[in-house]
């Protein structure tokens, strides 16, 4: 380590369990690379413990969460979800990813299926995508009808006041990236054969249909981001700081307690 100018506790970081799995894990021995997925690490871990007492405040309090995970395709929404849930009890938690709907879901109210899952007392309920599919996707790739797409958006806030209203908390995340990281991630998904069966046709048509995506992101913006339950953005090119981002946000919108 002479010659990289560390200090006392950077070279503690390296020399503990977690700095010696990330330098013998990399045949090169990056001390930089090293240092850097060390100290996430370290970060990362001492929030999922805040996130075990904030769901032990959950059930001890009956309370009700909902964290919504929107964006575009591969900006990593499951990868955060994964992070988040990956330490608390498997018990009072879900995570929901809707398939296509049935055939009798389709004559249903939309918001039907999703009112399904919505969380039980003592319960956080994760929707990777939820029902802002028929604000975005569908309309994208002409999944819905036009007069569809309108009685969402003209539903869809008061539906969200009444979960909010019910006394469910009701957090709204949507992960930005740019065209370029996800052609960078879906070049990833295609080559790797243990992520290649990721890629979906909807996928596919991602890249070319952009600027659709960006209009009705808009759209979905300037109806939906409310006072009452309103959008918070993450920056998702760099997934360890978007995980990071987001647990600390969750963090600080649930008024959990430690308890006694």
């Amino acid at each position: 380590m002479r010659g990289l100018n560390l200090s006392e506790e950077e070279i503690a970081i390296l020399n503990s369990k977690i700095g010696l799995k990330h330098l013998l894990n990399d045949k090169k021995l990056n001390f930089e690379k090293a240092l850097i997925l060390s100290k996430y690490e370290i970060h990362l871990r001492s929030l999922q413990e805040k996130l075990i007492h904030l769901q032990d405040w959950v059930i001890r309090e009956n309370q009700k969460v909902v964290v919504l995970f929107e964006g575009r395709d591969a900006a990593g929404k499951g990868g955060a979800i994964r992070r988040i849930t990956a330490h608390i009890n498997p018990r009072h938690y879900k995570i929901v990813a809707l398939p296509k709907p049935t055939e009798v879901e389709q004559g249903q109210w939309y918001f039907q299926r999703y009112v399904n899952k919505l969380p039980k007392q003592g319960e956080i309920v994760f929707f990777n995508r939820s029902w802002y599919n028929r604000a975005v996707v569908e309309p994208v790739n002409k999944f819905c009808t036009r007069e569809e797409y309108n009685i969402f958006m003209g539903q869809v806030n008061h539906f969200e006041r009444m979960i909010i209203e019910s006394g469910t908390f009701l957090i709204k995340y949507y992960f930005s990236i740019s065209k370029a990281e996800q052609a960078r991630r879906f070049k990833d998904l295609k080559s790797s054969p243990l992520k290649k069966w990721k890629m979906t046709p909807v996928d596919e048509r991602a890249q070319s249909l952009w600027g659709q995506y960006t209009k009705y992101k808009n759209l979905m913006f300037s109806k939906t981001n409310t006072e009452l339950s309103p959008w918070n953005i993450i920056k998702a090119d760099n997934k360890p700081e978007a995980r990071i981002e987001v647990i600390q946000d969750i963090l600080k919108r649930i008024p959990y307690t430690l308890a006694k």
